[in-house]
């Protein structure tokens, strides 16, 4: 069987066009998720077969409004189409556009006509477009741009084929010539510049020699001599970049307007459609903040809520799993290894998928019907006030259930400070990790008593950790906007899309994406801290480990101590001479004024991999035999005496202590891996520990010397 020739296409258009739809129908499970080269802006690639004889490899890009960016994702397309030898450059562009918005949606297109590539135009939206009554010729369209134009259906798959066969039709015409008429025609300054570039770099086109003078400062594939030529041309005949990027969109937007006009046929739109009525309710400066502050409620109650028994049958069958290697294994280093480091460290990886699975499919139902643009519109002033950005608020709900998909969120935002604060101070949101530390430290600092006869004391001071969480956020924002300096300039471009039934096979590939995405990504990072943590936990100096055993089964059997309880007693003993207890007893000097004994101490070491694993550290080390039974935990606990003060260790004074560490505390590696990944650099994440931790060390000092 001979092999298909395979021809390398680029999916680009604006956002909210279906592209993305468009993708699913012609890849469907045959796609993988990466990172285009040097940046961490996602990278869909897909694979479909065009004909018997072709099949095409698609890569899906950002969404994108000109090859001018304000955003990251639109700095990436600008890098790949401005530069021929970069390994994405494609075949064929297939360009998505919204029918019933067209107006809108030509100016890259157009942009993109002049790189000289081929393009196929494929009309989205064209059930919309029936409703609405509007009629596109495509045929006129077509003869007027030069290039193949289709209308198709990105949920039904209707027309998918004649977009197949018009992108191998485009890649066997072009034969190295340009494809598509040129569009755009320079102004005098432009044209001197964009020739001399074109000269001195010897390149083959001569639009790409007008963005490498407008964007060359930032272009990663340019040579230092390169940006010096540029620089050189552009200063010799005074070319101002913003000025003569305007004059440029301002002509494309006309020269497209008489082809739309001949090509186009709308009928009248009611003075106000559906949208407007819903945007009323939605968009309005009261209303709005109460709907919005109610969709978050549910979005919280679903994935605490719906998540509980898949996260408790994922539990049980790790439970299952450690307990089955454990009777089939000898009792060996490599089977505690295995089981406690392993397999453990797994469980503590997978356990989340539900909460991340839930969030995401959430977010993507307000995305696809198009309610999370407005969200970002009602925001962005108030965002902007503590140097964030109206789509900082869709990391901050997401850090709500977990920082790690939370942090990937930011890459929307264009603005690179904004982007950057926002990663800093989002895990300062109270994530779902942070919920069974609240749950048994709650019980210590409030009485379980009713106010104002409706109101759980406790509840409210659970609550009261998630506002002081987001205020944190809020004002360490504030702070980071004063300190951060940046020449770019900050501001919001989205269009909000109209309202629209979701497309289910989107919402639920995006899931599955960012499942894969946290699993490989923070699993690796979990694992290699567990079985370090393994390590520190079950090996010790010298025979101190065996002394401590031996003590233990003596004081086991002068009490008549059962099994269980043995096994417990014995492995308390043993992590106090641990390496890990060594390491608590270490920093209990400093850890003092705080309440905390060396105990704690432990416990804030082993909870650095992952905030949860306190409660299951202070089992083990309070000799506890399961550590899923709080009751029995908080019992032990009530019980432990301090023996310098003869005092209940957790009291009031340091279980508020600890609740306000982990409100503050960056105790998440994984989260400090995603950051690093994002940043391209370990100075932020150290940057970010680094504050995080003196917030948490000053603010439970000030508690605990307030209160005791």
């Amino acid at each position: 069987m001979t092999k298909r020739k395979e021809i390398s296409v680029a999916l680009v258009g604006n956002p909210n066009v279906g592209k993305s739809s468009v993708f699913n129908q012609l890849t469907g499970l045959r796609q993988k998720v990466g990172n285009f080269p040097g940046v961490t802006v996602d990278k869909k690639v897909g694979y479909c077969k065009l004909t018997e004889d072709f099949e095409a490899k698609i890569t899906d890009f950002p969404g994108t409004y000109s090859l001018y960016p304000t955003s990251l994702d639109e700095k990436v397309v600008l890098n790949v189409f401005s530069n021929p030898k970069d390994k994405n450059y494609p075949e064929v562009i297939v360009y998505v556009a919204d029918v019933t918005n067209l107006d809108r949606h030509l100016l890259l297109l157009s942009q993109l006509q002049d790189t000289g590539l081929p393009i196929v135009l494929a009309l989205t939206m064209i059930d919309m477009a029936d409703k609405d009554q509007v009629f596109c010729n495509e045929q006129l369209l077509s003869e007027k741009l030069g290039i193949p134009v289709l209308k198709i259906n990105g949920r039904t798959g209707e027309g998918l084929e004649g977009l197949k066969n018009a992108v191998v039709e485009s890649s066997t015409k072009v034969n190295g010539k340009t494809a598509s008429p040129i569009i755009f025609k320079n102004s005098p300054t432009a044209e001197k510049v964009s020739s001399a570039i074109q000269d001195r770099l010897q390149l083959d086109n001569q639009y790409r020699a007008l963005l490498l003078a407008h964007h060359h400062q930032d272009l990663p594939f340019l040579s230092s001599e390169e940006k010096n030529t540029i620089q050189e041309i552009c200063q010799q005949h005074d070319f101002k970049a913003i000025k003569l990027q305007i004059d440029e969109t301002m002509q494309r937007y006309d020269s497209m307007a008489p082809i739309l006009q001949k090509a186009l046929k709308k009928a009248p739109l009611p003075a106000v459609t559906n949208t407007d009525k819903i945007d009323r309710i939605v968009t309005h400066p009261v209303m709005g903040p109460i709907l919005f502050f109610g969709i978050l409620i549910f979005v919280f109650q679903a994935i605490f809520s719906w998540s509980e028994l898949p996260m408790e049958w994922i539990e049980e069958s790790f439970t299952a799993t450690g307990d089955l290697v454990k009777a089939i294994l000898p009792e060996a280093w490599y089977t505690s290894l295995i089981t406690d480091g392993i397999i453990a460290g797994l469980g503590g990886v997978l356990v989340f998928i539900p909460q991340i699975a839930i969030l995401f499919l959430l977010i993507g139902l307000l995305e696809e019907v198009g309610y999370m643009a407005r969200a970002v519109f009602l925001f962005d002033k108030i965002m902007q006030k503590f140097g964030l950005n109206g789509r900082s608020i869709v990391a901050l709900i997401s850090g709500g259930a977990c920082a790690i998909p939370a942090v990937m969120s930011t890459r929307t935002i264009g603005n690179w400070k904004e982007r950057l604060i926002t990663i800093m101070v989002t895990p300062l949101i109270s994530c779902s990790a942070r919920i069974p530390v609240y749950a048994i430290l709650v019980a210590f600092a409030v009485p379980p008593v009713t106010v104002w006869g409706i109101f759980n004391l406790q509840a409210i001071t659970f609550i009261g950790m998630y506002i002081l969480g987001a205020a944190a956020a809020l004002i360490s924002a504030y702070v980071f906007k004063k300190i951060l300096k940046t020449n770019e300039s900050t501001f919001l471009m989205l269009e909000l899309p109209a309202y629209r039934a979701p497309h289910w096979k989107n919402v639920l590939l995006n899931v599955r994406e960012k499942v894969e995405s946290f699993v490989l990504e923070a699993g690796k990072v979990i694992i290699i801290v567990s079985i370090v943590l393994w390590a520190l936990a079950s090996y010790g100096p010298g025979n101190e480990m065996d002394n401590a055993e031996k003590e233990a089964v003596k004081i086991a059997q002068q009490e008549q101590l059962d099994e269980t309880h043995t096994a417990d007693l014995i492995a308390s003993k043993r992590i106090e001479v641990s390496y890990a207890g060594y390491l608590g007893k270490t920093i209990e000097p400093a850890i003092r004024p705080l309440g905390f004994n060396w105990k704690i101490g432990i416990a804030l070491i082993s909870s650095f991999a992952a905030r949860e694993v306190f409660v299951g550290t202070m089992a083990t080390i309070y000799s506890i035999g399961s550590a899923d039974d709080e009751g029995t935990i908080k019992t032990r606990m009530e019980k432990e005496i301090d023996p310098v003060t003869g005092e209940k260790v957790f009291n009031p004074a340091t279980a508020f202590s600890l609740l306000i560490f982990y409100v503050f505390a960056m105790q998440c590696m994984s989260t400090v891996a995603i950051v690093k990944r994002e940043t391209k650099s370990w100075k932020w994440p150290l940057i970010q520990m680094g504050y995080m931790g003196a917030l948490a060390y000053i603010g439970s000092f000030i508690v605990y010397q307030i209160m005791q």
